[in-house]
């Protein structure tokens, strides 16, 4: 469920009609609902009450700090892949012994600096980073708490950029691989073995590929504990997904189940990482219409309808990138009648469109859009692509709301660049 609402013939955000937001702060500009943010961490953390369990929310979906602190102030954790979003997410409230660090190239300084923090485990991607994480915790006289990234060789069913649970992919240590790296660790003195990690990929609408990996991870954190190692916490990835179009995906709580069920019988702490999940519906992008354009159909038959938008790719890149479904809807009522149209931006790549052959209310230039279920992946893969500054960020708490991220500006683009010396001063000889 979200909380945007058409009242009074306007779409709302909570309590606030999103014309206003528009109006005072300018378009393109992301907007996040605080009661559909806290009420999806609710749901998600309910389906797994009676257990032990810490969610350490996936901040690469939406690393805005106004969100984090939400689900830190919840009691979250988070899931991060960078130094950069180590920096975040303690900015923002979140507790380093609730925090992960997942990724497969994690650099000399990002480790020194979690190891520093005090986090509670580095998911391991490779058998080089382990032997690295040794290294760098052995120089600081510390011992680095560790899980090894399985990867289970399991199908998530989803678009193959975002699976990361196959042989193919980049992440993970192959599960046959996997006792012999963890035996390795065990023996080390600056290694401490906490955990077993997996993750296989993301908008995942079926329990069957969850309720797969988890029985391949039993099966191995059997064999470790057998093996002497203190296996403490599974953390068992996220990748759970949300309705764009005519989705139908499982309930937390009937993930919570499966998941649950798998390991009934060991004394371990659940780690859960979503991310899509609890953002993915809580943000819209609004944009305004530019112009609009008609020109014979390619197909011969017809009008071919072009709305231009000022997004653009630049600022959602889903559509483009994974030609992904978002609903666009009027912010207010603009008459019936219907069309088939591209929504398209500003940018000069034919691949620049937020939807195409969709259709839609007749819009006129000035009309203001909504591009629904834009809280995931929306502005934290946002670019400056074209030279175009990005999009503000508000945050809306029932009738109230506020830039959570200023828009940026031109001068905001060249911020320390600076033009090479043999460059700069020299004239032209006549």
């Amino acid at each position: 469920m979200h909380h945007f609402e058409v009242k009074r013939g306007e779409l709302h955000c909570e309590g606030v009609p999103l014309r206003r937001i528009a109006e005072a702060v300018g378009t393109p500009v992301y907007v996040y609902s605080h009661a559909t943010l806290s009420h999806h961490y609710k749901v998600f953390d309910g389906a797994f009450a009676g257990i032990p369990h810490v969610i350490c929310y996936s901040m690469k979906a939406n690393s805005n700090g106004s969100v984090i602190r939400t689900f830190a102030n919840l009691g979250g954790g988070v899931d991060i892949v960078s130094g950069g979003e180590l920096a975040r997410a303690l900015a923002a409230g979140a507790p380093s012994s609730k925090i992960v660090y997942s990724g497969v190239g994690k650099k000399i300084w990002e480790i020194e600096d979690a190891l520093r923090r005090g986090i509670l485990m580095f998911n391991v991607e490779s058998r080089e980073e382990l032997e690295t994480i040794d290294a760098v915790a052995g120089r600081m006289r510390k011992r680095a708490p560790v899980s090894l990234r399985v990867n289970p060789d399991v199908d998530p069913k989803t678009h193959p950029y975002i699976s990361t649970g196959l042989k193919k992919n980049k992440f993970g240590i192959h599960i046959d691989q996997a006792i012999r790296d963890y035996e390795w660790a065990a023996r080390r003195r600056h290694i401490e073995v906490v955990g077993v990690d997996c993750h296989i990929g993301s908008q995942l609408t079926e329990i069957s590929p969850f309720v797969d990996a988890a029985g391949r991870i039993r099966v191995l954190v059997d064999r470790l504990i057998r093996k002497g190692m203190a296996i403490r916490l599974i953390d068992v990835g996220g990748g759970l997904g949300i309705t764009y179009n005519e989705e139908i995906p499982p309930h937390p709580r009937q993930y919570a189940e499966a998941i649950v069920r798998a390991f009934t019988g060991l004394s371990v702490t659940l780690v859960l990482e979503p991310g899509r999940v609890l953002v993915g519906n809580a943000g819209v992008l609004l944009t305004r219409l530019l112009y609009t354009k008609v020109v014979p159909s390619p197909k011969g038959k017809g009008k071919k309808h072009f709305f231009i938008a000022d997004a653009a790719m630049n600022d959602l890149a889903r559509p483009s990138l994974y030609g992904s479904y978002h609903a666009i809807v009027p912010v207010a009522g603009t008459g019936r009648g219907r069309v088939t149209a591209d929504v398209v931006g500003p940018i000069c790549e034919s691949g620049d469109f937020l939807a195409k052959d969709r259709v839609l209310p007749p819009f006129a230039s000035g009309d203001l859009l909504a591009v629904m279920s834009a809280g995931a992946y929306g502005f934290s893969m946002s670019s400056n692509y074209n030279s175009r500054p990005r999009a503000a960020e508000v945050m809306v708490s029932g009738s109230r709301f506020e830039v959570v991220r200023e828009r940026e500006s031109v001068r905001d683009l060249v911020r320390g660049e600076r033009t090479a010396s043999f460059l700069a001063g020299r004239k032209r000889k006549s």
